[in-house]
């Protein structure tokens, strides 16, 4: 049995029975709350590892639910579980804080892979914790930024794309190893999100008005971080 802890929150009785008695099947340790109230009950306790977040909840608004357990529980992992299928929706979860989501109805092999993704990219004991370059500072466990003594405001997956082009900087990292690291090696939908990406945080990396690093686009090739002249 793995010690990594898997909160289900799913006010269906019969998907979350479904779900926990799956991943417990695949060697993980289960734990299912149907509302809000239970959910953060279990994370005050349990600290799970990554949290598979219904946004239909019964007592709470789950966009609401998501960024409490955002600031509760800053290291996990939260994949939201919606029926929503428009893309507001999805923009509006993973700006309260969610990591990824997947609609309704899933594949469990899906889900799955999905969770085995997350779960490689969480530090191990050993393992850097922070990055420091010039002014700027990532802590990786609290998953938070620093330009100076200013807090950046990053979504998820900017902030994962920052970590691994500061982590190499200096350093060419080709598209492919961006889209293989940040989102999944089995991503089959246009690279279009890679480039939106990078546009979001060359707006972010400015420090009093100036850029305190680019990230130049080395053609054919990739992606190159480098301090601006008087980032440091």
């Amino acid at each position: 049995m793995s010690d990594t802890r898997i909160l289900v929150v799913e006010d269906d009785e019969a998907i979350g029975a479904e779900l926990v008695q799956a991943l417990t099947s695949h060697g993980y340790r289960a734990m299912l709350a149907r509302d809000g109230f239970a959910c953060m009950a279990v994370v005050r306790v349990e600290s799970p590892d990554l949290v598979l977040l219904d946004l239909g909840l019964p007592d709470v608004d789950g966009v609401s639910l998501c960024r409490g357990l955002r600031a509760a529980a800053p290291d996990a992992v939260i994949v939201v579980l919606t029926a929503r299928t428009g893309e507001l929706d999805v923009v509006v979860a993973l700006d309260a804080g969610a990591d990824d989501y997947l609609t309704k109805p899933f594949r469990l092999t899906e889900l799955l892979a999905r969770l085995r993704a997350h779960l490689r990219r969480r530090p191990a004991s050993g393992e850097r914790t922070s990055i420091e370059v010039g002014i700027l500072r990532l802590d990786l466990l609290a998953r938070r930024a620093y330009l100076g003594p200013s807090e950046m405001v990053l979504r998820p997956k900017e902030f994962d794309l920052l970590a691994v082009l500061t982590g190499s900087a200096g350093q060419v990292i080709s598209r492919d190893e961006l889209m293989t690291s940040v989102w999944d090696e089995r991503w089959y939908g246009s690279t279009k999100t890679l480039d939106v990406h990078i546009s979001a945080l060359r707006r972010k990396l400015v420090f009093k008005g100036e850029p305190i690093a680019h990230i130049n686009t080395i053609r054919g090739l990739g992606y190159r971080f480098e301090l601006a002249a008087g980032g440091s």
